[in-house]
């Protein structure tokens, strides 16, 4: 037995055509035999033909059209073990939940399909690309319409179709760009105007056109394509063309030599071989203690496909707040869905530099094959390079450290199957970012479960109170509690409680303890050091003066300027994370408060004037307004 479903519905035996009249009845078997040698419920079947208004009648009615059915294959009614994968087996048996069709082996035309792109993957990791060309050619040859497109779908039916029209279209380019890879450029520019013929808004199938005219020598025609994709998308759906083809236009109208095929066109293919896909991050940690939300988060917003627009997603906390770790974790856990590789880039040096795009670009494409004589390229060139190889690709990028806005732009990929994951030393805006991800303090227990699992847990439960007052002291920060372990990995005869003596009443003192200082307060120096002058200045001021949270007003009168300016300032740390604004139970009241290892960092940073200020005003006008009337 045949069954075809991938442009009609028909089933045939032989020479013999056993496709059933009825309508429910066709959509009863097709539903039956996309999942063949498997129970579909009665419930399902219900569902499929008559959603949630079924009629009281309906448990009958669809014995009715199983005796039809059985009648139509001609045979009787099995016990319910029926035995699969014989290619003489074919029968409907009724099980305690539903009932299930017994069919050959690929006898459905969908399971064909699906095994033909499943070998023509294995063979294209076989570096087999002209035998993975000819496979997916042979998949996507049984295709001779829409799927079930002589059915009236229910929506089980209906999810299946759009289900396999969306693999229809990963493997259509795939397959486009294999022959790509393989310098079919000509060959292609007949099978893309076809496609562009019948999807005129589908940039994707504009953009290959573009480029494969572009290749072959025909820039003018490229150059129409573009104008009547953006007539098509203004005429149909009132858009402009997306930024990607936009740059593509002005490539190919510049004439620009990233997109030769010597350059792009041969993607992870050199020499005939497949490179392996680049993986580039950095070892990951071996648990991350406190963050399945955030985790969530990233995982939901790479997952999102109501953009049109890869997804951008940024990564904040406060310096200490474990911002790299995470990031290369979640990139860890969603590598899997990114089988063109994953690229890592740290944006800022060891020294406080922001590392120029050029130079990360360079390094990017490098990876996959970009020659030396590219090496003197432009940063725009470079860019273009960068989003042409990754338009039909799915990779993921993670940039981390960047210190501004302007440093994500050319390094962001263009393909739909891609992502981006930025961790920011400040809060950034982008209109390329889709999601912003904040990573909080830990709570007492995960800071202390994070200890546990750095140390022995016995130690740690043999001192939970000064566990937890660790945790605390280290306000729940991700680096200071790491670096706290790493003193008591090196002081094993040390008792938590002894550390928690040492910091108390002055957490500066870990930074002594601790061998890697960077680990304590390099991250604050850091994100300090990228501040203007006037920013740097007032951390250093206002974090060393008190230890409470602070009024706008007496912040003015320390740094001896007028309200305006001291919010501008004060919020600047805000965003920078080295200040945090507290709820003063007033509106538009605010309080500015600076983390304990923060004003330890503050305290050692060189001012060039000697010992900071001390307050003008000292009492209780420096409190919170709460703190103030309990104590009158």
């Amino acid at each position: 037995m045949h069954v075809s479903v991938l442009g009609a519905f028909e089933v045939t035996r032989g020479e013999t055509i056993l496709t059933p009249s009825a309508p429910k009845l066709r959509r009863v078997f097709a539903l039956l035999a996309m999942h063949a040698n498997r129970v579909v419920r009665v419930d399902q079947i219900i569902e499929e033909l008559w959603e949630d208004r079924p009629p009281y009648s309906a448990t009958t009615t669809l014995q009715t059209y199983v005796y039809q059915l059985r009648k139509l294959l001609g045979r009787s009614v099995r016990a319910r073990n029926v035995p699969v994968g014989l290619d003489s087996s074919v029968s409907l048996s009724t099980t305690p939940g539903g009932y299930s069709l017994s069919l050959p082996h690929a006898a459905v035309d969908a399971q064909q399909f699906e095994l033909l792109v499943e070998e023509g993957n294995a063979r294209l990791e076989a570096d087999d690309l002209e035998g993975a060309s000819r496979i997916l050619h042979d998949a996507l040859r049984l295709w001779r319409g829409p799927a079930f497109s002589a059915i009236s779908m229910g929506p089980l039916l209906q999810a299946e179709a759009v289900r396999l029209e969306e693999l229809r279209k990963i493997v259509l380019g795939h397959r486009i760009d294999i022959d790509f890879d393989r310098g079919r450029h000509a060959e292609l520019v007949g099978e893309l105007t076809a496609l562009v013929a019948q999807e005129p808004t589908h940039e994707g199938f504009q953009a290959k056109l573009m480029l494969a005219l572009y290749r072959t020598g025909r820039r003018s025609e490229a150059l129409q394509v573009y104008q009547r994709a953006r007539e098509a998308l203004d005429a149909e759906l009132g858009l402009e063309p997306t930024a990607e083809l936009q740059r593509l236009h002005g490539a190919v109208l510049d004439a620009d030599p990233s997109l030769d095929a010597p350059v792009i066109g041969a993607g992870l293919v050199r020499g005939g071989k497949k490179a392996e896909p680049p993986s580039q991050l950095p070892p990951d940690l071996p648990s991350m203690a406190g963050r399945t939300e955030p985790l969530r988060e990233v995982h939901s917003a790479l997952e999102d496909t109501r953009r049109s627009a890869p997804p951008v997603v940024l990564v904040v906390g406060a310096p200490g707040s474990g911002k790299s770790a995470f990031a290369v974790h979640a990139a860890h856990r969603a590598g899997t869905d990114y089988p063109d590789g994953i690229f890592y880039a740290r944006l800022l040096t060891a020294d406080g530099e922001p590392v120029p795009p050029e130079d990360v670009l360079l390094g990017f494409l490098t990876t996959v094959g970009l020659p030396q004589d590219r090496t003197a390229a432009s940063q725009e060139a470079l860019s273009r390079a960068f989003r042409s190889w990754t338009a039909s690709r799915r990779v993921l990028v993670v940039l981390d450290d960047a210190v501004d806005s302007e440093q994500l732009e050319p390094l962001l990929p263009s393909g739909p199957g891609c992502a981006t994951v930025v961790v920011g030393r400040r809060l950034l805006s982008h209109g390329a970012i889709s999601s912003r991800v904040e990573l909080p303090p830990l709570a007492a227990a995960d800071a202390v479960g994070m200890l546990g699992a750095m140390l022995d847990p016995h130690r740690v439960a043999a001192e939970s109170e000064a566990a937890r007052e660790l945790a605390e002291l280290c306000e729940g920060l991700p680096v200071p509690l790491r670096a706290a372990a790493d003193v008591l990995h090196l002081r094993p005869h040390w008792r938590i409680g002894r550390l928690v003596s040492r910091m108390r009443g002055d957490v500066g003192r870990l930074a002594q303890l601790a061998t890697n200082r960077s680990s304590i307060t390099r991250s604050v120096e850091l994100t300090w050091q990228l501040l203007p002058e006037e920013q740097r200045t007032t951390f250093r001021t206002v974090a060393r003066a008190t230890s409470e949270p602070i009024s706008l007003m007496d912040a003015a009168a320390l740094l001896d300027i007028d309200e305006s300016r001291a919010e501008a300032l004060l919020e600047d740390l805000v965003e920078s994370y080295l200040a945090e604004v507290v709820d003063a139970g007033t509106q538009d009241a605010f309080w500015y408060r600076f983390r304990p290892l923060f004003r330890t960092v503050a305290a050692g940073l060189d001012s060039g004037t000697g010992t900071p200020a001390a307050l003008p005003v000292p009492g209780r006008r420096y409190a919170m307004p709460m703190l103030a009337a309990a104590a009158l």
